[in-house]
C-alpha cells in the first residue's frame, strides 16, 4: 500500500492529467453522456437521506466485533476485534462516491448487480436503491460484518438483495452461476493484484452487451495500479475511465477502437 504522501504525489500526477470534469475538450460521445448524465448530475434523490442517516447510525456504533480478513486486510487497523464505528470510519465507501455508484445504477438500469465486499451494506443500499427491480448480489467474508449488514438491509427494507458470507474464492463463482450474469459490478473486497484479476476473469464470461464493472481503490499500490492496467487493456473492455479512488470499465458494443479517460471527479 502506498503511503499518504506517496497517495498525494499520484493524485496531483492524475489531477495534473485528467480531463477537466464538465466534460469540454472530450470527444467521446459515450463518456461525455457519462459525464453530463452520470458525474454531473446533481439530483438530490430520496434514497440518499435513507441511506446516510444509516451511515451517520454506524458512525456512532461503540459494538465491539470479530473481523476475519481475506484480502489485503486494514491499514489502520490491526487487531481482529474491532469497534463498528471504526469499522465504518475507515472501510465504507464516502458519500461522494456511494451516490455515484447509485447514479451509475439509477441511469443505466442494469438488472442484475454483483457486489464483492458488502462491508456494513452501506454501498449495497445504494445499489439496490438505485433500481429496486435489479437483483444484488454481495459477497462479504466476515460473517459479523455480513450480520450487521442483514440488519440494516431489513431496517431499509430491501428486499431484492441477495447476501452470500465466506471467502470469494469460495463462493463468487457460485453466485455468479445463481445470478446468470453480471450487468453491473463493483470489486470492493481485495485490495491485491492476483485476487483482483482472478475475480475479474471469473466475472467475465457473465459480462452482457452494455455492462459496466467498477474496481475500488486502483491506485491504493503498485500492484493494484498494475492490475487496473490489465483490466482496462483486456480486449473485452471497450472504454475505460480513471477516477482515481475508483476505476470503471464498460462492454459497450459499437467502439471502433478502445478508449481510456482520466477524469477529474
Amino acid at each position: 500500500m502506498y503511503n499518504k504522501f506517496q497517495l498525494a504525489f499520484k493524485y496531483l500526477q492524475y489531477y495534473g492529467a485528467a480531463a477537466n470534469g464538465s466534460g469540454h475538450g472530450v470527444h467521446s460521445p459515450f463518456v461525455f453522456e457519462f459525464i453530463t448524465k452520470v458525474l454531473n448530475d446533481k439530483r438530490f434523490f430520496y434514497a440518499y437521506d435513507r441511506v446516510e442517516r444509516l451511515r451517520a447510525h454506524v458512525l456512532l456504533n461503540d459494538e465491539k466485533i470479530e473481523v476475519q480478513d481475506y484480502g489485503a486486510g486494514s491499514a489502520v487497523m490491526a487487531s481482529r476485534n474491532r469497534k463498528v464505528k471504526d469499522i465504518a470510519r475507515w472501510s465504507l465507501k464516502s458519500a461522494k462516491y456511494a451516490r455515484l455508484l447509485f447514479r451509475m445504477v439509477n441511469y443505466y438500469q442494469p438488472q442484475t448487480v454483483v457486489e464483492l465486499g458488502t462491508a456494513l451494506g452501506i454501498t449495497t443500499a445504494y445499489l439496490a436503491s438505485a433500481n429496486t427491480s435489479a437483483q444484488v448480489y454481495t459477497l462479504e467474508g466476515a460473517p459479523a460484518i455480513a450480520a450487521l449488514a442483514r440488519q440494516h438491509f431489513a431496517q431499509l427494507r430491501l428486499s431484492n438483495i441477495h447476501l452470500t458470507v465466506g471467502n470469494f474464492d469460495d463462493t463468487l463463482r457460485t453466485v455468479l452461476a445463481k445470478a446468470g450474469k453480471a450487468d453491473f459490478a463493483f470489486i470492493d473486497g481485495n485490495h491485491r493484484m492476483e485476487p483482483t484479476l482472478r475475480y475479474f476473469n471469473w466475472l467475465l464470461p457473465y459480462v452482457q452487451p452494455g455492462s459496466l464493472f467498477v474496481f475500488d481503490d486502483i491506485h491504493w499500490s503498485a500492484e493494484m495500479e498494475a492490475a487496473w492496467r490489465v483490466i482496462r487493456s483486456h480486449p473485452l473492455v471497450t472504454c475505460s475511465i480513471d477516477l482515481f479512488f475508483i476505476g470503471v470499465v464498460f462492454f459497450t458494443p459499437g467502439f471502433k477502437e478502445k478508449q481510456h479517460f482520466s477524469i477529474r471527479f
